[in-house]
């Protein structure tokens, strides 16, 4: 069977909905499905934009069979390696011998990689400003390294002025025949765009910017992304919501309150402190129960609001397991320039606040509101106002988001020492013992023969005197020989490279990842022996 959308004269989505797919990625949840998109344009030649998931090939293939009708395959641009994009790229080549792969240059190292270099060798690679006639339409390409892979192009077709966008402007969740934006609700439409955003492309932030910085250079009527509705109604909308994301300024001026609770008290804590911010006027308010709720939930909305109040259980010492999670989203994903209140609990021993603060400390821009709340267990009455003025600082911060944040976040409360149990046994000052000088071989009560400082030998066992050894004279100790390395990043994709002092000039050194030329800064450097 075929399904297919004309959207433009001789253009084609060619795409399908795995509405079975239950996690993402291996990791995020997609309740209501996952849509692939894909494209087929119809000119004097025949150009295939990208290939689809295993899960929905089959009417795929039945589909671009159908277009094409007979005529040849002249081109499948590759714009996206991710095998959600290209797992049937091999199948599809297979079945058009004819069609030359339009890609990068690290994308063809990449079609290699996944599916051999036969394959790769039919690869024609395009860069940045690089452009492909079909007769009445051109179609350029611009490079979008790091969204979110390294290999990603984007392609613009000139003459119906449509951006095929790979990863960016993506969403979660199938189409339900619901193919542009327009057919959509825009405030349900959002929060999973947000989300796929956040968690997909939201550690690059630069290279996002980027790319919209290109974008802006173009006229651009209608956007394709390979995931989510057509865009044609809400772009200014969503272009704006992607500046914010990828600047990592906060959408809205909220509070968002992600709490780790085992037996309730922790959880009481932040429900009560979400009725006192709505009491001083503070409605945009998100709850989060860490134990139930997905990361990706907590992160999308993260990114959104520009108060994070974090509440947890202290767990074997440490942070409660999906606390700790959480926030290791928070900072692989780059979250930054947010504040943050937090709450701890511990019965004995209350140690998850200064390790969530440590966390948080890694995180570009972080401002502390409020005092550390700290409970025992449960929340005492007589805490109520220490509540309140956590709850009034937060409120304030959110009213006046300029205005300086004085309160200064405090220490982790040290753990209180028991006091004396006091019942029918009369507690008793113990004096120090008078000093005794030692027996030879004393004999316990036991009758087991004693060491001289009281510890008793296993029966049948005899001390004998030794003299102590004689001390080795120190041999003048060679100290190793020792080389500096240093560690470089790419200051555009984000990668790491280990180098000996002096044996690289970085300013021509390329990045195996993005390809860039001399965009690498110093992190640190670290003396290392000559092995």
């Amino acid at each position: 069977m075929h399904c297919e959308e004309e959207i433009a004269k001789g253009l084609y989505w060619i795409g399908g909905d795995d509405r079975r797919l239950g996690i993402f990625e291996g990791g995020l949840p997609v309740p209501d499905g996952m849509s692939y998109n894909n494209y087929l344009l119809l000119d004097d030649k025949t150009v295939l934009l990208d290939t689809i998931d295993r899960a929905v090939e089959e009417r795929f293939f039945e589909t671009v069979n159908y277009l094409l009708d007979g005529r040849p395959l002249d081109y499948i641009i590759v714009q996206h390696m991710e095998p959600d994009h290209s797992a049937s790229l091999k199948q599809m080549a297979t079945m058009h011998p004819e069609a030359t792969l339009v890609c990068t240059r690290l994308c063809k190292t990449l079609i290699g990689q996944f599916f051999g270099e036969e394959l790769a060798e039919r690869a024609q690679v395009v860069t940045e400003g690089d452009s492909l006639e079909t007769g009445t339409h051109t179609l350029a390409f611009a490079t979008a390294p790091m969204v979110h892979w390294p290999e990603v192009m984007v392609t613009y077709d000139v003459q119906d002025k449509i951006l095929f966008s790979a990863d960016a402007f993506g969403s979660f969740g199938a189409l339900d025949g619901c193919l542009y934006d327009d057919l959509w609700d825009y405030d349900s439409l959002l929060p999973e765009m947000r989300r796929y955003y956040t968690n997909i492309v939201g550690k690059y932030g630069t290279q996002v910017t980027e790319l919209l910085d290109k974008a802006a250079t173009l006229d651009i009527e209608t956007i394709c992304p390979l995931h989510g509705p057509i865009l044609r109604e809400y772009i200014p909308e969503i272009v704006e919501a992607y500046k914010h994301w990828a600047s990592y300024e906060p959408e809205d001026q909220g509070v968002v309150i992600a709490y780790a609770s085992v037996y309730g008290g922790t959880r009481d804590v932040a429900e009560k402190l979400a009725f006192k911010l709505s009491d001083l006027g503070i409605h945009d308010l998100a709850l989060f129960d860490l134990s139930v709720t997905d990361p990706s939930y907590v992160l999308s909305e993260a990114f959104r609001v520009s108060n994070i109040v974090l509440a947890s259980v202290t767990y074997n010492a440490g942070m409660f397991p999906a606390m700790e999670s959480t926030l290791a989203e928070f900072t692989t994903h780059n979250l930054r320039s947010r504040k943050f209140s937090i709450i701890q609990n511990g019965s004995w021993g209350p140690n998850a606040g200064r390790l969530i603060k440590e966390e948080l400390d890694k995180i570009p821009g972080t401002q502390y509101v409020g005092e550390m709340f700290t409970i025992k267990s449960r929340m005492r009455d007589d805490q109520d106002a220490e509540l309140e003025a956590l709850a009034e600082a937060i409120a304030e911060s959110v009213k006046n988001p300029t205005a300086p944040i004085e309160v200064k976040l405090g220490e982790v409360e040290e753990e209180a020492k028991p006091a004396p149990i006091v019942g029918a046994v009369r507690p008793v000052k113990l004096s120090a013992p008078p000093t005794v000088a030692p027996a030879v071989n004393p004999v316990a009560p036991s009758g087991i023969p004693a060491t001289p400082g009281g510890i008793p030998f296993a029966p049948g066992f005899k001390p004998t005197a030794t003299a102590a050894p004689a001390p080795k004279p120190v041999e003048a100790v060679q100290q190793p020989k020792t080389k500096i390395i240093q560690i470089w990043r790419c200051t555009f994709c984000g990668y790491q490279v280990e180098i000996e002092k002096g044996k690289e000039d970085m300013t021509k050194f390329q990045c195996p990842i993005c390809l860039r030329v001399g965009e690498f800064m110093l992190v640190r450097e670290k003396e290392v022996p000559i092995a």
